[in-house]
């Protein structure tokens, strides 16, 4: 039997057991701190967004851009030298 593990049994959650969690993290962070720990998840969320907007934009416009011409390679042809030349006589 293959496991699969989801967050499937999120959908199933109604009021009652909402109700529970956020009783239980009350008691376990208490009423004062859980202000500050939403905070701290919605700007963690916040910046998770921006940085995959600004990557989502880098591809686009690296996919728009057209790519440069690519010049020839040049192969240098080899010369003959004075010096070493022979000559027929």
């Amino acid at each position: 039997m293959e496991t699969t593990y989801s967050i499937a049994f999120l959908t199933n959650l109604g009021w009652p057991e909402i109700v529970v969690i956020l009783v239980v993290f009350i008691l376990l962070f208490g009423a004062k701190k859980l202000p500050e720990l939403a905070r701290g998840v919605g700007k963690s969320i916040k910046e998770f967004k921006k940085a995959t907007s600004h990557i989502e934009e880098d591809l686009r416009t690296a996919m728009e851009e057209e790519p440069a011409p690519k010049k020839p390679i040049e192969t240098k042809q080899p010369t003959e030298t004075s010096g070493k030349a022979t000559s027929e006589s």
